[in-house]
């Protein structure tokens, strides 16, 4: 019913690793990053190399929980590399031994998933199956990948009105047999696509599709009960990617839309995971509980808890208080000046924008 979905199972790990380990796109990709030089003069020892580290690294793996091993063990030196300091809290939240449906804000398109689930991996708690959409798919290598580490596949490029619908109905209900039959935890963001803008918003949709499996005899507030809803806050002081997210807002400001370039979202994966970040911070939050009105209601809920514990760094205060400001007396820090300094007043201003939007957001809660 879930295997064109699901994760892969501990007996599918040795088959898929020997098909990744083969794979030459893959290898390519790997010798793009890890062997520059060598990838530019001797391309195919750079992928013979690749390969040969493939072998040595993964012969020691043959579950799911070695690939969970290996993944902390890397995401501990992306956090020493990328970032001046990770830190979570929450955790006290919410009930440990119950399976939660973590739904976090979205600004990376690996890291969120990976960080909420290295601060559970930290508390000896499991870790999250988490949706990824198969717009980021398009090579079977790629969703390979993605599956052996615990991600379901979220169809997003069906066709009809109707085949959305049946996908639709799947995921819902694959959701729930994960949280109350498989007892796992499980990650979603709270709309499709990042909030390249720095609005965090909770598509009403994505409930909607939550509440798809529920019958009819079922409250709200019972099936909410079920689900264990977790609002998850994930805040940056500095977005890898506040370059490109700059530029293409400007170009759809100024065009009405914009065109992504062939493996644009590998470059911005590879640039999210590489790139610095700052300080990063993750908030666990309330768990949603109670009856609500309709999915819109609920999604406001998720809304005011991730926006109240979103984490304010110097990046997003000072870029409010300069697009607040109309004489132009407010200095951008070191860290913002550095990172407009070779952009359009166009593309300035949406950086600027997508930094200080959460101070917005929480001005606007407050006041409402």
């Amino acid at each position: 019913m879930f295997d064109d979905i699901r994760p892969y199972r501990d007996d599918e790990v040795n088959q898929v690793l020997h098909k990744l380990i083969n794979e030459k796109e893959l290898q390519e990709s790997v010798a793009q990053f890890s062997l520059p030089f060598l990838k530019k003069y001797v391309p195919a020892l750079a992928n013979f190399l690749v390969k040969l580290s493939f072998k040595y690294r993964l012969k020691g793996i043959h579950c799911i929980e070695d690939i969970q091993n290996e993944v902390a063990k890397y995401l501990d030196k992306i956090i020493k590399t990328s970032t001046n300091g990770f830190t979570y809290d929450g955790l006290d939240n919410f009930d440990k031994t119950k399976p939660c449906l973590f739904i976090s804000n979205h600004r990376d398109i690996v890291l969120d998933a990976a960080l909420v689930n290295y601060a559970l991996h930290k508390n000896n708690m499991d870790t999250v199956e988490a949706a990824v959409g198969d717009n980021l798919l398009h090579k079977e290598w790629v969703a390979d990948l993605m599956r052996i580490n615990k991600s379901f596949i979220v169809k997003r490029s069906e066709k009809t009105k109707r085949a959305m619908l049946t996908a639709s109905k799947q995921l819902s209900s694959y959701i729930h047999h994960s949280l109350t039959e498989k007892k796992q935890n499980i990650w979603i963001a709270q709309k499709e696509g990042r909030a390249k803008d720095g609005i965090d918003k909770t598509n009403a949709a994505l409930i909607s599709m939550l509440l798809l499996n529920k019958d009819k005899e079922t409250t709200i507030a019972d099936y909410l009960a079920d689900l264990n809803i977790v609002p998850v806050a994930i805040s940056y002081e500095l977005d890898p990617c506040d370059h490109d997210k700059a530029k293409e807002l400007a170009e759809r400001q100024a065009t009405g839309s914009y065109q992504k370039q062939e493996n644009e979202d590998l470059k911005s994966i590879t640039q999210g995971i590489l790139g610095q970040k700052g300080r990063v911070n993750v908030t666990f939050c309330q768990p949603i509980q109670g009856e609500f009105e309709d999915s819109k209601a609920i999604a406001r809920a998720i809304d005011n808890q991730i926006i109240n514990n979103y984490k304010l760094y110097p990046t997003n205060t000072t870029a409010y208080q300069q697009l607040s400001d109309t004489t132009n007396a407010i200095k951008l820090n070191d860290a913002l000046n550095a990172r407009v300094s070779d952009l359009t007043q166009e593309q300035k201003h949406w950086l600027l924008t997508m930094y200080a939007n959460p101070v917005f957001s929480k001005n606007a809660l407050e006041q409402s």
